[in-house]
């Protein structure tokens, strides 16, 4: 059904922009198919009028005309829906072309290279490489988790989502009924945000924690959608970047070098650890329980105490 209203609107612009005088009604529904199929004219009319404000969503600009005779008709004449020329110097150029380097997946590849092909077709230089400059830079934005394609069709569809997620400090995946906002990748990791429906709250997901396939499901939106969704944000809280104080820990030599590359200090205690002074914030204590029996907590007391409430869940199973 989707692909049949994709084309008709495809027809139903183009015999817009392609008239040189205004078509009536009756005209377009004896020049595309789908309307010439419809029931009755009830039908026609209601099918025209959405079809009509879904271009005009779109951007088309579709003019309404009444003749002599008082008979309406359309036309979307191009002068109105042209584009201004584009016209990209060469440090623009090179930015465009580094992005369109960074996806390396199948289905995001093709998009940006179509994407920058239709760029320098309106007006990026062709004698200009893009990646002559900054030819030292190779970005990257690895996409290993088979959810992120469904997740980002979700996203982009407003679909309502189910998948089963097995938290940090769970031995099982339990099924998450998920209303997909947005995708970002945050420190390698990619991580979607959304409205939880079980919870009834806005929750962040890792990908990587998603087991099996995510399935759509059908029906609109049950919460409002925020202007901004900050994804890296709430990670970063979670994951203690906002962190006001600070914990003691002691962890085993050369072990936990995402740690080390956090603590204010480091001192050698012998017998293979070290005591470690590290911001704390909201979510250490997930993070710590990740490096297992290589970690220790001295303090505070509180952390200690939830790190060991963490691991004795996940022990448990």
């Amino acid at each position: 059904m989707a692909i049949a209203k994709a084309e008709r609107l495809m027809n139903l612009a183009l015999c817009l922009l392609g008239t040189r005088r205004p078509l009536s009604k009756r005209e377009l529904r004896e020049s595309i198919e789908a309307y010439l199929e419809a029931g009755s004219d009830d039908s026609f009319n209601r099918m025209f009028e959405r079809d009509k404000d879904d271009l005009r969503e779109l951007g088309l600009v579709i003019e309404t005309v009444e003749n002599l005779d008082g008979e309406v008709g359309y036309l979307a004449r191009r002068d109105s829906n042209r584009l201004a020329p584009i016209t990209l110097d060469a440090e623009e150029a090179a930015a465009l072309g580094l992005a369109a380097k960074v996806w390396q997946q199948a289905r995001l590849a093709g998009a940006a290279s179509g994407a920058l092909q239709k760029l320098r077709a309106a007006g990026m230089p062709e004698d200009v490489d893009p990646y002559e400059p900054h030819g030292a830079l190779e970005p990257r934005i690895p996409v290993h988790e088979a959810a992120f394609e469904p997740l980002m069709l979700a996203c982009r569809d407003r679909r309502p989502v189910v998948f089963d997620y097995r938290k940090a400090t769970a031995a099982r995946p339990e099924p998450r009924h998920v209303e997909p906002w947005a995708l970002e990748c945050w420190r390698g990791h990619w991580y979607l945000a959304g409205w939880d429906r079980d919870r009834g709250a806005e929750r962040v997901f890792r990908l990587s924690r998603i087991t099996g396939k995510v399935r759509s499901r059908s029906g609109r939106f049950t919460a409002e959608i925020p202007d901004v969704v900050t994804v890296r944000e709430t990670v970063a809280s979670w994951a203690g970047e906002t962190a006001d104080r600070s914990a003691s820990i002691r962890l085993r030599t050369d072990a936990g070098y995402p740690l080390r590359a956090k603590a204010t200090s480091v001192r050698e205690l012998g017998d293979g650890w070290d005591e470690l002074e590290i911001p704390y914030g909201h979510g250490l204590d997930a993070w710590l329980v990740e490096f297992g029996p290589d970690v220790v907590v001295v303090e505070p007391a509180e952390l200690r105490a939830d790190v060991v409430d963490r691991l004795r869940a996940v022990a448990k199973g």
